[in-house]
């Protein structure tokens, strides 16, 4: 059995919830991909994650979300960056939608590009 079976049997709870972790997307890097840090990695954090996982948020503000899983830098997204493509990413063998759980979400597209930024490493 791989290592994300495993990690998706193991935090899948309840028969009738939603496993927070899916399998990985399989995204590939295109050779001229334009996604970077600065065009898309950080915004999307932004405009998706960081309202929970930022590092200066302790306690109840952080709403549930893992400690040291901080998407305000980008050391803090490559640390988990399997866990993001398990949780968020879109790619030819799956479309992950656990994250965010609420508020704005981001697009099929958002999360293709997302698949893709994290399978060229985040440059």
């Amino acid at each position: 059995m791989t290592r994300w079976m495993l990690l998706v049997l193991a935090l899948a709870g309840c028969p009738n919830d939603v496993p927070l972790f899916g399998p990985p997307t399989e995204s590939t890097c295109p050779t001229a991909s334009p996604l970077t840090y600065e065009n898309f990695g950080k915004p999307f954090m932004e405009s998706y994650c960081t309202r929970c996982h930022d590092s200066k948020l302790v306690g109840k503000d952080r709403m549930g979300a893992t400690s040291f899983h901080d998407f305000d830098t980008i050391f803090g997204i490559k640390a988990v960056s399997e866990h993001i493509d398990f949780t968020t990413a879109s790619g030819p063998a799956a479309t992950n939608t656990s994250m965010p759980p609420d508020g704005d979400k981001p697009s099929l597209e958002e999360r293709r590009q997302l698949g893709e930024w994290i399978a060229c490493g985040m440059p």
